[in-house]
């Protein structure tokens, strides 16, 4: 019996030592591997911006003269125009490494500034939509945040509101255009927000 559990213990002893090399060696091949994705980016020289989505705020449909005495509205309104004088573009869903190996490692910076001014549109979006909602404003809400979700933002509150103002407008059928806009996200935030709008929608 003693023999019998030891023999036991020693295959699995050597079956857990083969499985923890190879999940090792696994684990240097993907690290290799990134870092050789990653040389090539950094040499890659710089190409052309011409396919990028940029993202063009239209002025002329957004509330802009809404609550124009509010000073949160009036930062928002502020930060929207500011946005507005540089490019911007959702580049979320793609890393550094394939943004260098796409468009060039001396793009970097530029691309990075771009991303960042979109981060800054959906949330003064989001702010900004809410704030109008809180004071009854909703059909303008609604605009602010179709908008929102028209660019690809992936903040959940956005989506959230806009579901409720779906259904309580009697438009509950929109909401599932909400899940499917969000189930398109490649963002890690993308399934989550499509998962809590259709258990919204229940």
């Amino acid at each position: 019996m003693t023999m019998v559990v030891f023999a036991s213990s020693l295959v699995f002893f050597i079956w857990l030592t083969y499985m923890l090399g190879r999940n090792k060696k696994g684990e240097s091949e993907r690290e290799e591997g990134f870092w050789e994705r990653e040389r090539r980016a950094n040499s890659t020289r710089r190409q052309p911006l011409d396919d990028l989505d940029y993202i063009n705020i239209p002025f002329d449909e957004l509330p802009l003269d809404l609550m124009a005495d509010d000073e949160k509205v009036a930062e928002y309104r502020d930060v929207l125009r500011t946005l507005a004088e540089n490019p911007i573009v959702n580049l979320s869903c793609i890393s550094n490494t394939d943004l260098k190996l796409r468009y060039g490692a001396p793009n970097i910076t530029l691309l990075s500034r771009y991303d960042a001014a979109y981060t800054t549109l959906a949330r003064t979006l989001q702010q900004w939509a809410a704030r109008l909602h809180g004071e009854g404003y909703v059909d303008e809400a609604r605009v602010v945040l179709e908008f929102a979700v028209r660019t690809g933002t992936d903040i959940n509150a956005t989506y959230l509101l806009l579901a409720d103002i779906y259904r309580t407008a009697g438009e509950a059928e929109k909401v599932g255009g909400l899940i499917e806009a969000a189930g398109k996200l490649e963002t890690s935030l993308g399934k989550g927000i499509a998962q809590k709008l259709a258990e919204y929608s229940n």
